[in-house]
């Protein structure tokens, strides 16, 4: 089963944005949403065959943080530029294959590593992981991987998005807040802001993907984070599959191949639309 809703309206300007600075409101997702921790570690696992072989290579932003930057193959900028983020698990060879993805679609992709190098291994680590992100650093992190892909002259995107799955796709809408020049948003699965002014800061049409079936984000927070975003004037997008939390990781134990082919075909079409237009 999926959903489509459009809501199309203009979008507010971010003052304090403006000048490179993050807004004073909450940029902390929820570790865990509607259910209990035990329940949500309970929803990931984590398969230990490798990727495929990684085409990128090992980056370091302003601030220190690491990156995994992937290009177009023998592409000349400017290029359309996306902020990748993690899920709970961190920036593993997964994401990274993820990036590669994206790098042969057109775009050069930027993971971000939020948890400064460290990698879970199983349910307990991640969710220590997630527990010990720094909100205020992580957001730097981030506005720092935009300012990269706008300078760098590789790069020099003249737009700019990000994409995010479950941890990061909450972080991926904090990110759209955090930076009124961004374009786009897409969110997979990541607990939704549901406070129309905070959500009022966001220039980027936003792509939020969900599984009905997922029990950490109910379909009324879904509904709820809808009604914030219509209220707030956000163009967007919000897609449902009948599909369970981290149904588009081929990498985990829950990955529904059909949801996430779907998925995965509506958000190309999305970041072609806003990024390469």
């Amino acid at each position: 089963m999926k959903r489509l809703t459009w809501v199309l309206a203009a979008a507010l300007m971010l003052g304090a944005c403006a000048t490179g600075k993050p807004s004073e409101v909450d940029r902390t997702p929820s570790a865990t949403g509607a259910v209990s921790e035990e329940e949500f570690k309970a929803m990931h696992t984590l398969r230990t065959d490798a990727a495929p072989e990684r085409k990128g290579v090992e980056v370091t932003l302003p601030g220190g943080a690491k990156g995994y930057l992937s290009l177009p193959e023998n592409a000349k900028g400017p290029l359309p530029g996306i902020i990748v983020i993690h899920e709970w698990w961190g920036l593993n060879e997964h994401v990274q294959h993820w990036t590669d993805r994206l790098a042969a679609e057109g775009y050069a992709a930027l993971a971000v590593d939020l948890y400064g190098g460290k990698v879970a291994a199983n349910p307990d680590e991640a969710l220590a992981l997630v527990k010990a992100v720094d909100s205020e650093l992580a957001t730097k992190t981030l506005l720092e991987a935009h300012a990269f892909l706008k300078g760098d002259p590789r790069i020099q995107a003249p737009r700019t998005g990000s994409i995010g799955w479950c941890f990061g796709g909450g972080w991926s809408l904090r990110t759209a807040m955090a930076v009124p020049e961004l374009s786009a948003a897409v969110l997979y699965y990541g607990h939704p802001v549901t406070d129309a002014q905070q959500l009022s800061t966001i220039k980027a049409q936003v792509l939020g993907v969900f599984g009905t079936k997922d029990k950490s984000i109910p379909q009324e927070t879904v509904r709820a984070f809808e009604k914030a975003l219509d209220e707030a004037g956000v163009r967007s997008r919000i897609l449902e599959y009948d599909a369970d939390h981290a149904f588009a990781n081929p990498s985990g134990g829950r990955y529904d191949e059909r949801s996430a082919a779907a998925a995965w075909a509506e958000t190309s079409a999305f970041l072609a639309r806003t990024l390469k237009r």
